[in-house]
């Protein structure tokens, strides 16, 4: 089942039936989900490892607590708080180790020197994401990444619009000063 397929109507029931103790309901649910927590994840820290790690934890509280969920609340943003948690626990824990070079962009058709400056473009980019605060780096990826709206945002980190909008322009800002000498390369 993917993510775009499921409506919000059968999304609540496979929440209902968790809620329930259905775990075929909850494994459909990790599933439609899984994938895409370990993207957020990866993009926070830029450790594949750290990524699995951090979406298993995640899942693993989000089944313990799925209880706890109040009606009408957000399953996405529920879920990407805990895993943003998660993540910061795996990596309080233990010192990451970046894995930067995992992604492949290249098209089968493109020349070697066209795939490695984008490879290099890439994870320029990964680093100067990777070196902002994790605060605003946190907000970028929910934002740019993974498409949530402000209100989302505000609502999965529990934090205000307002503190939403100023880490997200800290965000973009900071990275254009880093990224300047990339961009006025090409």
């Amino acid at each position: 089942m993917m993510l775009e397929a499921v409506s919000v109507g059968d999304e609540s029931k496979l929440i209902s039936l968790a809620q329930e103790g259905d775990r075929q309901a909850f494994a459909e649910l990790v599933s439609l989900y899984r994938l895409r927590v370990i993207n957020m994840v990866y993009r926070m820290c830029g450790d594949a490892r750290v990524a699995e790690d951090a979406a298993q934890e995640a899942f693993i509280r989000v089944w313990q607590h799925l209880p706890d969920l109040r009606p009408g609340s957000s399953f996405r943003n529920w879920l990407y708080r805990i895993a943003v948690n998660s993540a910061l626990d795996i990596t309080r824990r233990e010192k990451p180790n970046v894995d930067i070079d995992s992604l492949d962009l290249a098209s089968p058709g493109e020349h070697l020197e066209v795939r490695l400056e984008r490879r290099e473009s890439a994870r320029e980019i990964r680093q100067a994401v990777l070196s902002l605060p994790h605060a605003s780096r946190v907000v970028l990826i929910l934002r740019e990444y993974e498409g949530l709206s402000y209100r989302e945002i505000a609502a999965t980190l529990d934090i205000s619009i307002g503190t939403v909008m100023s880490r997200l322009h800290y965000a973009r800002t900071r990275l254009v000063e880093i990224l300047r000498p990339l961009m006025e390369a090409t």
